[in-house]
């Protein structure tokens, strides 16, 4: 059923951020995270025991102190290159970070080549590719039964993670309370943090991490801007039910808060239906819809992504886009709109070979002995690695690299209170399902309960 919206006549006209508006130049970007409670990580991943004692110390000394604004002191390199970079040093297989190790389908691909041969190689527009707005909204239709206008309320970017940073800085003014579902993708606090935006958290618990709705009542109040939601969750794998939606829609219309709602993982959906907020009777108004290419197409590399919002909001978005990136990748854009407009048999076979995977990783990890939580979603499996007796989630994961050659990432990184996350670690399962195996293969012999 398609689902109309009301006329925006009754929403407040200015809802960009001040520091934005009328025309204001934003600060390039750049993906950050925050593992800087951990130096140890970091330590270990930059080690370079090939230069001398002496020469590293007089090298130290010559160099001059590295610089960073004082909004971005607390961020250090991401968890997710410091892992990477360990599972290459220890030869370790990296069930760490959510990029696949097999490559797209070859008609994406192809299109991609004939885009560059057709010569869609310049700037392109700045909110997108005609086509590509078109087939994103057109997508979002079959999706959600929502009509959207490609041209006023879809804005293509850089990735999803730069649809975050452009909703953020766009409509996010500073000492605006915003509210995250913990654990979260890194990337929203530090980008919260550019904007100067006041964070609270509520926490999403084990075995089923389901939403502390009272708890988020009581901690909304009048300075309150915005909920951020990512459904499908990661690093969880929850999925926010029907009735966790609409309580949370009923408390954003109540107090008019806004919502960002990161949605990447929408077709890797395994035991429940995806529900976007915005189809919600009195959500499109005040909800910004994030997506991406990367995850449902296995071309993480190639940085697609769009925020999908009414022309209130878009405003804002498209505000700081345009001093963020302007422009996304011409003939990416092209390719990523013969993707969207697959069949609808890509995906049912995109969720079989990923609910494949999924069971090999979940059974293998059962196994070996961890307590493994549902996942109803992403391709990301959190457990708890307590019955191997290390003391918390970064120790676990030293030695499961060191001393067993298996990359996982440590999810204290991902709260506001590391504490929180001290017990869980989160495996990924976009792998072969020979690399999969191979992994529960080497944890099954080296790695023992306590």
């Amino acid at each position: 059923m398609l689902t109309l919206r009301p006329a925006y006549s009754s929403i407040k006209p200015s809802t960009v951020a001040r520091k934005l508006g009328p025309i204001s130049l934003i600060p390039q970007i750049h993906h950050v995270g925050d593992s800087p409670r951990f130096p140890n990580l970091t330590t270990m991943a930059s080690a370079a025991p090939t230069t001398p004692p002496a020469t590293q110390k007089l090298n130290e000394s010559l160099s001059p102190p590295l610089q960073v604004a004082k909004r971005l002191e607390k961020f250090k390199t991401t968890i997710f290159t410091q892992m990477s970079i360990l599972a290459i040093k220890h030869g370790a297989i990296n069930l760490g970070q959510g990029f696949p190790n097999f490559d797209g389908p070859e008609f994406v691909k192809e299109a991609a080549i004939q885009a560059i041969k057709n010569g869609h190689n310049q700037y392109a527009r700045g909110y997108g590719v005609p086509y590509l707005n078109s087939a994103v909204a057109d997508r979002f239709k079959k999706d959600s039964g929502l009509v959207v206008d490609p041209e006023k309320e879809v804005t293509v970017t850089s990735g999803c993670t730069e649809a975050i940073a452009a909703s953020i800085l766009g409509l996010i003014n500073p000492g605006d309370e915003v509210i995250l579902f913990a654990p979260f993708y890194d990337s929203y606090e530090a980008t919260l943090s550019m904007a100067g935006a006041k964070i609270k958290s509520v926490t999403l618990k084990p075995p089923y991490f389901s939403a502390p709705i009272d708890e988020l009542k009581s901690i909304v109040t009048r300075n309150t801007r915005a909920i951020l939601l990512n459904t499908p969750h990661n690093p969880t794998g929850k999925m926010f039910s029907r009735e966790e939606l609409d309580s949370i829609a009923e408390l954003c219309i109540k107090n008019d808060v806004l919502v960002f709602s990161d949605e990447v993982y929408d077709k890797l959906s395994f035991e429940m239906e995806h529900i976007s907020i915005a189809s919600i009777p009195g959500m499109y108004e005040r909800t910004v819809t994030m997506n991406s290419l990367g995850k449902t197409f296995s071309l993480t590399g190639w940085k697609i992504g769009w925020a999908i919002a009414p022309p209130h909001l878009t405003w804002g978005i498209r505000q700081a886009h345009s001093y963020l990136t302007f422009a996304t990748s011409t003939p990416m854009q092209h390719a990523a709109a013969a993707a969207l407009r697959a069949e609808e048999s890509y995906y049912d076979e995109l969720r079989r070979d990923y609910a494949a995977k999924k069971s090999i990783l979940v059974e293998g990890l059962k196994s070996v002995g961890f307590i493994v939580y549902p996942s109803s979603g992403t391709y990301f499996v959190v457990v708890d690695h307590t019955p191997f007796g290390l003391k918390n989630d970064i120790e676990f994961c030293e030695y499961l690299i060191k001393e067993v050659g298996v990359v996982a990432i440590p999810t204290s990184v991902f709260y506001l209170n590391p504490e929180e996350g001290k017990n869980l670690v989160r495996f990924t399962f976009c792998k072969d399902e020979e690399t999969l195996r191979s992994a529960v293969d080497r944890m099954k012999k080296k790695l023992f309960k306590v």
